[in-house]
């Protein structure tokens, strides 16, 4: 496979990605503002997914409706929903040969209902949360429709590689801008908090079913970071990454797949015989930025090995 055809792949996987991890911060996150007004603040959502300063975060961190358009359809925003989609359909549009009909088709649906004029209209003045449903359901026919239509081949592989790699980055970034923000006493925080957080990552069913005792932090990072159960936890997401890597492997395969791949073991085994409680002894906020660090490590790697 051309090494062009590859980051194309690589590169729309991962926005499509973002894009979904997106738009279920902000549902859950306008859930919770609407739940508690006087302590809500969009900062840690505008921390995680924007490069603004924090002047700049400050200066509309408690205005819901002016940051649901920032983030949705800001064309000024190089890290809205928007312009995220546009990104990712030029990649696919380069590579139409190498994706499925289907796929080209939920792409496209998805990229012209996120230019629809009335979809700004309607984050100003309708109910924020039926818009991101609809935006969130084709993201997840997207999905579906790319599982049950492409082909099990190389081209497969680095879809994986970029959902699972941006997908491990999200679920560190998120815990740890969230843990960040609960200052010293991180166990007291109160049950909407946990709640919310796990929610904004689709795992607050999955931990009422697996913890009886209520939210402590011991078990929240044990889901997030170490649950090889939960589609979303760091380790999970560095296993389906590792897989669908070796795949790659050919009997031409040079020194770069093997450094590449020793570099994604040795992240896989440092998480993998890590415990919530060596974790949090270490310090969670260290734990984290430096499996943040060894995940985009291993994107510029991936760049420099196969695409550029």
């Amino acid at each position: 496979m051309l090494s062009r055809v590859a980051d194309s792949l690589y590169w729309m996987s991962r926005y499509m990605e973002r894009a979904d991890g997106i738009l279920r911060m902000l549902k859950i996150n306008y859930a919770w503002s609407q739940d508690d007004i006087q302590e809500f603040s969009w900062k840690p959502v505008l921390r995680i997914f924007t490069s603004l300063n924090p002047e700049e975060i400050n200066g509309f961190s408690l205005n819901t409706r002016d940051v649901l358009q920032y983030m949705v359809t800001g064309k000024e925003n190089s890290n809205s929903v928007l312009n995220i989609v546009t990104l990712a359909r030029e990649n696919a549009r380069s590579v139409q040969d190498h994706i499925t009909k289907e796929m080209w088709q939920c792409l496209n649906d998805f990229y012209h209902t996120m230019r629809d004029d009335n979809l700004a209209v309607a984050l100003q003045k309708d109910d924020p949360i039926t818009v991101l449903d609809i935006l969130i359901r084709q993201g997840l026919i997207y999905v579906g429709t790319t599982d049950v239509t492409m082909a099990r081949g190389e081209g497969n592989s680095f879809l994986n590689i970029g959902k699972f790699l941006e997908r491990a980055i999200q679920s560190s970034d998120i815990l740890n801008v969230k843990i960040s923000g609960l200052g010293a006493d991180d166990n007291h925080a109160d049950a909407a908090y946990w709640k919310y957080l796990l929610l904004s990552i689709s795992g607050y069913e999955l931990y009422l079913k697996t913890y009886r005792g209520g939210f402590e932090i011991k078990n929240v990072v044990e889901q997030v970071v170490l649950s090889d159960q939960f589609p979303r936890s760091v380790i999970y997401s560095v296993n389906h990454l590792h897989r669908h890597f070796e795949r790659l492997k050919t009997d031409h395969s040079n020194e770069g797949f093997d450094n590449l791949n020793f570099t994604i073991g040795k992240l896989k085994s440092r998480i993998k015989f890590s415990t919530s409680s060596s974790i949090i002894h270490e310090g969670l906020k260290k734990y984290l930025t430096e499996i943040r660090f060894c995940l985009v490590e291993t994107g510029m790697s991936l760049n420099k090995n196969y695409f550029a």
